[in-house]
């Protein structure tokens, strides 16, 4: 006969039981508190993500890009961001007139550091306030209607017509950055391009042949520009070498105005040289860290600190010297500088440029696009320098591109080369009449 067990061991086995029991139900109770508690949170992150809305979310973007990008992107992501903002309004009451909302966004909204909005003129501080309020939520992009809205936006000019090409790649590339961002910071749940078939026109990568000037009608031009102005201000006098180095050296119209004299080799006779090593790019105070308008930078595709060589026809180093002679040099050493010895801004050679056009070419040609723009100085001379049958190789290295860049941008032929080789042609075929 089996004894029962006494009452001291049922009880302490109870007691283990009810114990196990416990720790059971605790160890339960525990994991859904967990399990609630992380529902409720990613319950609440979706709601905080969709009650973001663009524009505060835009906002945040050009804070976080400002410091990572050059100044001439910054003011291209803030003109970017104003077209994907207005896209991205309600239509509600008390919209601002097209022109104060763009002047708001452009220079009170999307500038980093932010302006005071409290100083602000009245209709701004409205028209930034009514933006507030009309924009859409950032998770509406996830609407294909809302989504082909913007991207139609990107694909316009203000006056409602298309863009070029580029400006429209350009902008784009802004608001997928911009996406990806969101989708990166958790504020987007899913991608809002990856279903939407759009596409742009294909850039145009090559120069337009019909802007490339020939020897002789550069020499005219450079000519033409110094009389531009009076002689005592010497407005164009001033700009003849500048203009002159972006032919005759191929420099882009940044590197040219920042080139200083203790950088240049410029002998008597023969060929010269100059170093670059700097840009100063024109691009305006609001965008640049020094609040200047003009910007100090490394040469374009070199890192940090990188140099560029650039061999000076003789032509180039008689009118770099000249400019020294007559108006010496600026306080650091810049061979071209206004009248107050500051950095010559790209509006004052332009204005002299249109005028010199008028001046050295038929009535004909001013209207076409024959060196239309200083800029296409250097497109001119990195195709002279082709025509003149100059490796490739050295071509993009004094110009400072890559060889393919160069094959696809600049192999154009110069403005009255064509008539030459078809007579070579007709010559050829006579022959055999």
């Amino acid at each position: 006969m089996v004894a029962a067990p006494s009452r001291r061991g049922r009880a302490a086995g109870d007691g283990a039981d009810v114990r196990a029991l416990a720790d059971e139900i605790g160890s339960s109770l525990v994991r859904a508190i967990k399990e609630a508690a992380a529902d409720d949170f990613g319950r609440v992150r979706n709601e905080r993500a969709l009650a973001l809305s663009w524009y505060a979310f835009s906002l945040e973007y050009m804070e976080a890009r400002w410091v990572q990008v050059a100044v001439k992107t910054r003011s291209e992501t803030n003109d970017a961001l104003c077209s994907i903002t207005e896209a991205m309004l309600r239509r509600t009451r008390g919209r601002p007139d097209d022109e104060l909302l763009r002047r708001a966004l452009r220079n009170w909204a999307f500038v980093v550091p932010r302006p005071d909005v409290r100083k602000a003129p009245t209709e701004v501080r409205l028209a930034l306030g009514w933006v507030a309020r009309a924009s859409r939520p950032l998770d509406d992009l996830l609407d294909p209607a809302v989504m082909r809205g913007v991207l139609q936006a990107l694909r316009l000019k203000r006056d409602g017509t298309v863009a070029a090409a580029e400006t429209q790649r350009r902008k784009r590339m802004t608001f997928v950055n911009a996406v990806r961002y969101a989708i990166e910071l958790g504020q987007l749940r899913a991608d809002p391009l990856a279903n939407i078939s759009w596409r742009i026109t294909e850039t145009v990568q090559q120069v337009d042949p019909r802007v490339v000037v020939n020897p002789v009608q550069a020499r005219n031009l450079l000519c033409a520009v110094s009389y531009v102005g009076g002689y005592g201000r010497a407005r164009g006098r001033r700009l003849v070498g500048l203009l002159a180095g972006m032919y005759y050296g191929g420099l882009r119209p940044a590197e040219a105005v920042a080139v200083t004299l203790p950088d240049c080799e410029l002998p008597t006779e023969g060929w010269g040289s100059v170093v670059l090593h700097a840009t100063r790019p024109s691009v305006g105070k609001k965008w640049t860290d020094s609040g200047q308008n003009h910007d100090l930078r490394g040469l374009k595709s070199r890192p940090p600190g990188g140099t560029r060589k650039v061999p000076l026809p003789h032509e180039l180093v008689s009118l770099w010297r000249e400019s020294v002679d007559t108006f010496g040099t600026a306080d650091d050493g810049r061979l071209f500088f206004n009248e107050k010895g500051g950095i010559v801004g790209s509006t004052t050679y332009d204005r002299a440029w249109r005028e010199a056009r008028e001046l050295a070419l038929s009535p004909g040609l001013v209207g076409s696009p024959l060196a239309a723009r200083p800029y296409d100085l250097r497109h001119s001379a990195l195709s002279t320098w082709l025509n003149a049958g100059v490796d490739p190789t050295e071509v993009a290295e004094r110009a400072g591109n890559s060889v393919e860049v160069l094959m696809t941008r600049y192999a154009k032929c110069l403005y009255g080369r064509q008539a030459l080789a078809n007579k070579r042609i007709d010559a050829l075929l006579d022959e055999y009449n």
